[in-house]
């Protein structure tokens, strides 16, 4: 018994061997990287980005621009769009979660804010509940659109992006909302961009551009409630017969707010994303000395997302300076010949157009007026728009004034004039401007003159009649010859 007891063991420690190596051929081996080393390698890759060309460097007599960690990024005016800083501002990115910002805008372009938004099942089960970023709100409940809108925007909710899109588009028609997201982009000039989904999580046929980012941004940071949002650090939606949850609070995200680690100075409004794919993306708003400036930056690793877009907005606001274009441009004056004034037919000459007097240019600090060019454009204009006058720097766009309609306290009756142009490239338009508010005031008051005459009249009359009966002063003249010619 003890000799078949040690055999067996003696078998069993002389096929262990084998078995285990036979169990080491068979199995896979997965080589996972250390963490340390992935951060290296993104370090370098962040570093490597820093030596891409700055395209807006290429621009003549312009400041040289930051060099920056990011794949892609632009510094544009809010007002004229003007492009201070590009870096391949056009090749095609992932937004991540700044896509909310479209989402936002067509949400408030098409909603009232007090509207009642339904979370359905599908919005609730559309996100992962242990990575993606949500509200934490139950399937049947409902928010008003002004609460899910700071729910998107500070708290980057994603499931409410997709709320929204159902309440927009209707339950399930998620592909009807990208459309609009698409068809609102191509009307914002975005030629680089393709969305599919309204929260920004990853897809890869859902991309845009620095530049088209910027465009969106200067749409959203036109309203002002959603710029309230966008600066909004935390938000609390209470608890109501709805929404049954008391603890539902939303954080931002952004450290650019005030009080945080990288707090930026005239903060209007900011938006981060991040996905694995896409890195880090941030869409930024301030304004310093009345001028408001938007930075888009994309595909940057954190921290850095924050440091660029403070070097980007300092470049911005310490290389550049507004220029009122009405008080220093006399080439396109209404008294130059090249506009017509006009003067009613009952009155003394009158301006009928003027340059918009609150248009500007932005040139760098080192330039001045003098130094730029302009042409003057018939085509694409907006409501009440006669002609737009667009100006460059040696050859790059810097902003342009519109030429509108002079609104005096005078002409607060009168109709729409048509106005009259002479270009240097066309003919003199023969038109003839008559102001009939003007017209209709003067037949009024001689009207009135008439009738007061005519009163007037007919009193004098009535008192005659009353005195001398209805022969009036025939009669009187009539007794007295009578009365002569007895006497006689």
């Amino acid at each position: 018994m003890t000799r078949e007891f040690r055999r067996r063991i003696n078998l069993i420690l002389a096929i262990f061997p084998l078995l285990m190596a036979l169990a080491m051929v068979l199995t896979p081996v997965c080589v996972y990287a250390e963490p340390d080393q992935e951060a290296e390698d993104l370090e370098a890759q962040r570093v490597a980005r820093m030596s891409l060309p700055i395209q807006s460097d290429d621009y003549e007599e312009w400041p040289a621009g930051p060099h920056i960690g990011a794949e892609a990024a632009i510094v544009m005016d809010a007002g004229t769009g003007t492009i201070l800083y590009e870096k391949n501002i056009n090749e095609h990115l992932y937004p991540a979660s700044v896509t909310k910002m479209l989402t936002a805008l067509i949400a408030v372009e098409n909603c009232d804010m007090d509207e009642m938004v339904t979370f359905s099942a599908d919005a609730i089960n559309s996100i992962d509940w242990r990575t993606d970023a949500n509200l934490g709100i139950s399937a049947g409940n409902s928010i008003t659109m002004e609460q899910c809108l700071y729910g998107l925007l500070v708290g980057s909710a994603n499931e409410v992006a997709y709320a929204i899109a159902e309440h927009v588009s209707g339950e399930g028609n998620i592909a009807g909302f990208a459309e609009l997201m698409n068809k609102r982009a191509e009307e914002l000039g975005c030629t680089d961009s393709h969305f599919v989904t309204p929260n920004g999580i990853h897809d890869p046929n859902h991309y845009t551009s620095a530049y088209d980012l910027a465009l969106i941004a200067k749409a959203f940071y036109s309203h002002d409630n959603l710029s309230t949002m966008a600066s909004t650090s935390t938000y609390h939606i209470p608890k109501s017969d709805t929404q049954p949850r008391d603890d539902m609070t939303v954080y931002a995200k952004s450290k650019l707010h005030e009080g945080k680690e990288y707090a930026l100075e005239g903060l209007v409004g900011t938006k981060t994303g991040y996905t694995t794919e896409a890195r880090q993306t941030l869409v930024t708003c301030a304004e310093r000395n009345g001028l408001r400036l938007i930075t888009v930056v994309m595909k940057e690793e954190a921290p850095y997302q924050y440091t660029d877009t403070h070097e980007l907005m300092n470049y911005g606001f310490d290389n550049f300076t507004m220029v009122n274009l009405s008080e220093n441009d006399n080439t396109y004056s209404i008294k130059n010949p090249i506009f017509y004034t006009t003067s009613s037919p009952f009155g003394k000459s009158e301006t009928l157009i003027e340059m918009d007097k609150d248009a500007y240019i932005l040139i760098p600090v080192n330039a001045s007026f003098e130094d730029t060019e302009s042409s003057i454009v018939f085509d694409n204009l907006g409501k009440e728009e006669y002609a737009r006058i667009d100006y460059y720097l040696h050859g790059t766009y810097v902003g342009s004034a519109c030429i509108v309609p002079t609104k005096p306290a005078s002409r607060m009756f009168d109709f729409y004039p048509q106005t009259k142009y002479r270009s240097d490239y066309g003919d003199e338009s023969d038109d003839v401007v008559i102001e009939l508010g003007k017209i209709l005031i003067i037949v009024l008051g001689i009207t009135v003159i008439l009738w007061v005459l005519f009163t007037i009249q007919y009193r004098i009359r009535a008192k005659m009649i009353l005195k001398y009966g209805r022969g009036g002063r025939k009669s009187v003249k009539k007794s007295k010859k009578l009365t002569l010619k007895g006497m006689k």
